[in-house]
């Protein structure tokens, strides 16, 4: 065991704000080489962070993993780091821009010494930063591993992670502070929006986006849902007046994708995110390939021949993927005999019994749904893994892809053969309610029963030893005893399971909710218990995520606009299907489907148009950034005449891509 100082009940000699986990096994020279290089000066090479180690808490009769380390730095060093990620913060005039160390005083917030100026969220994103980007110099291989090699300029943590030396490294609670967020978030039952500033204090920028697009979403169904009531109950049994339901669906589920992107660059000004650039992307920790000099970063670096990447791609992930949709589309053809046979046990004797037949092929077919999406995400998550992309940005982009298209083809294939082959509508009503109703009652056990009971299950001796604890100490939690009660909590996987759940509602929602109107209200209950399920998760059930600097949803606004592209040619077929529509053309068909085309494409192209019309970034916003602009390229012309004309490198508030670069290879 490294020998030096360790933090027991006293506590540390600094601010914990990063837990990293070794390997009960690790080598001592491993370890004291990773600390020595963790506090090492920057001008050496190193992060110039504070580091002790865990000590063995109140019980050392129980097993414990001794290699758990501290990791804080000065708030000196956190503001060093604030500059060097471009952090924005509330300048004195209200603006928004990038912290400098020289000009820290006419920041709003900076008060005395600066040691509330950063959140705790900004300051452990600091902290990973400095770890992630703590390079390799002259060493071969980790000290002590002679199989784990090493090369100048390698990223040693990503080293670790990927061959199990390092465990885990996450970010610690605030138990204050999370007693606050949680009293405020769900622990109150209130009619009032979720505190998205407090989530971003706490949990960074990401995290709240994902919140804040959860509420948008939810009070966008509203109107929808005010308008489905009185339909479905008036017209109930009369399905040849969905057309003007469809209509507004249509007008609908474009508006509010448009006045998303707005309030959601709203949120990330306000925020600091929406002028911030992103960091020069590292390579993955799984990525792997032939020694080789990289171009771009002058440093050698497994390379991966493209090529060979894609044909893994299109010879064996496409043809799989394909293969999936094939086997789910034979699951559909199945349910389609069960519910013929059902159907036909009911008209021979109907009785109640029989009535409730009718229901069970489409609950059966539900099931069914989410274990193949449960299975198949396993597969894409493998095969994504086995392609080998360099970056995190287009692994994900591929895992996206890979999971949207057969999650789509999975949830929806059934809806559109029944609407579209079968044309039978009041079928398409209860297998619509049925696969909606089914799914939400399956994601709220396994996103909020399930993993309460797993982690009390986890933890059930840590619990007891807390209580005991208090009972005979009535002292807090002492910090040793959380360290390691959150090194067996959950890990935070991200959103996209999130935002995938979202993306599947709103395809119910704008697909076919002109037959079944009480859709939007399902979604709207839905989504309520999911802001309170998720609350919860975030504050007792998963370790805290690393703050994720987004000023967008990313890759899921293409998606859902895709969604919304699809639901228009959707609605239009419904539309041109219906009975009203059709009596204006019995003589020809034809003329009823290039009509129905032709209004289709018109309003595609009015969905085309608002979007150049509503501009995705308020006036005011633009104006803010506009003046920010300007006011650095005046003040670049006043020093150039201070320095008698000679040329001076530009400092502008808003990164370019090479001064990111230089700045991520600092260290």
């Amino acid at each position: 065991m490294l020998q030096g100082s360790s933090v027991d009940n006293s506590g540390p000699s600094f601010t914990p704000l990063v837990v990293l986990e070794l390997a009960s096994d690790a080598k001592e020279e491993t370890i004291a080489w990773l600390m020595g290089r963790i506090k090492d000066q920057q001008q050496n090479g190193g992060a110039e962070l504070l580091v002790e180690q865990l000590g063995p808490g109140v019980s050392t009769q129980e097993k414990y993993n001794p290699n758990i380390f501290l990791v804080g730095a000065s708030w000196q060093r956190l503001l060093s780091g604030a500059e060097d990620l471009g952090l924005f913060k509330e300048f004195s005039d209200g603006s928004m821009r990038a912290f400098t160390c020289a000009n820290k005083l006419n920041f709003k917030e900076f008060k005395g010494d600066g040691d509330s100026f950063l959140s705790m969220a900004e300051c452990q994103y600091i902290i990973k930063h400095e770890l992630d980007t703590l390079r390799a110099k002259d060493e071969t291989h980790v000290p002590g591993y002679t199989q784990t090699k090493l090369y100048p300029g390698k990223s040693i943590v990503r080293r670790l992670q990927s061959k199990g030396i390092l465990i885990q490294m996450f970010p610690l609670h605030e138990k204050e502070a999370l007693k606050r967020l949680s009293f405020s978030w769900y622990k109150k039952v209130k009619l009032s929006l979720q505190p998205l500033d407090d989530i971003k204090h706490y949990y960074g920028e990401g995290q709240a986006l994902y919140f804040g697009f959860l509420e948008y979403f939810t009070f966008a169904l509203v109107p929808l849902a005010l308008i489905g009531v009185p339909y479905y109950l008036f017209d109930l049994d009369d399905y040849d007046r969905y057309v003007i339901y469809a209509v507004f669906n249509l007008v609908w589920c474009t508006v509010i994708l448009e006045l998303w992107k707005r309030f959601s660059a709203s949120l990330a000004y306000r925020w600091g995110t929406l002028s911030r650039k992103k960091a020069f992307e590292e390579p993955r920790p799984g990525f792997h390939g032939v020694l080789g000099f990289n171009p771009v970063t002058g440093r050698e670096e497994p390379l991966y021949p493209n090529t060979k990447r894609q044909l893994r791609v299109y010879l064996v992930s496409l043809p799989f993927v394909l293969l999936c949709l094939y086997l789910s589309f034979c699951v559909m053809m199945i349910y389609f005999l069960m519910e013929g046979w059902a159907l036909s046990v009911h008209d021979e004797e109907p009785t109640f019994w029989t009535g409730i037949l009718l229901f069970i092929p489409s609950i059966i077919y539900a099931v069914v749904i989410e274990i193949m999406n449960l299975i198949y995400r396993y597969a894409a998550e493998f095969l994504t893994e086995w392609e080998n992309h360099r970056l995190e940005s287009s692994y994900q982009n591929h895992l996206v892809l890979k999971v949207l298209v057969f999650n789509f083809f999975n949830c929806f294939a059934s809806l559109f053969y029944i609407a579209f082959v079968m044309q039978d509508m009041v079928l398409l009503r209860q297998s619509l309610a049925t696969l909606l109703i089914t799914s939400q009652i399956l994601n709220q056990f396994m996103e909020a029963f399930l993993p309460y009971w797993l982690q009390r299950r986890r933890n059930k001796k840590m619990i007891h030893k807390v209580r005991k604890i208090r009972t005979l100490e009535g002292k807090e939690l002492p910090l040793t005893e959380q360290v390691r009660l959150e090194a067996h909590m959950s890990t935070y996987l991200g959103t996209f399971d999130d935002y995938l759940e979202l993306f599947l509602l709103f395809g119910y929602v704008s697909l076919f909710s002109c037959v079944y109107p009480l859709a939007a209200v399902l979604v709207v209950l839905n989504n309520i218990t999911e802001v309170y399920s998720d609350a919860f998760k975030m504050c007792h059930v998963f370790k805290r995520p690393f703050s994720d600097p987004a000023a967008d949803i990313g890759v899921w606004q293409l998606a859902f606009e895709t969604m919304s592209v699809i639901a228009v040619v959707t609605n239009c077929a419904l539309i041109g299907m219906s009975p009203q529509v059709k009596t204006y053309f019995l003589d020809s068909e034809t003329q009823l489907i290039l009509w129905t085309v032709a209004v289709e494409h018109v309003l595609l192209a009015f969905k085309f148009i608002l979007t150049f019309v509503i501009p995705d970034v308020p006036k005011h916003i633009q104006i803010k950034l506009a003046r920010l602009e300007f006011e650095s390229l005046e003040a670049l012309k006043k020093k150039r005449q201070l320095l008698g004309g000679k040329c001076l490198k530009p400092r502008s508030s808003v990164r370019t891509s090479s001064e990111e670069e230089r700045r991520a290879y600092k260290y």
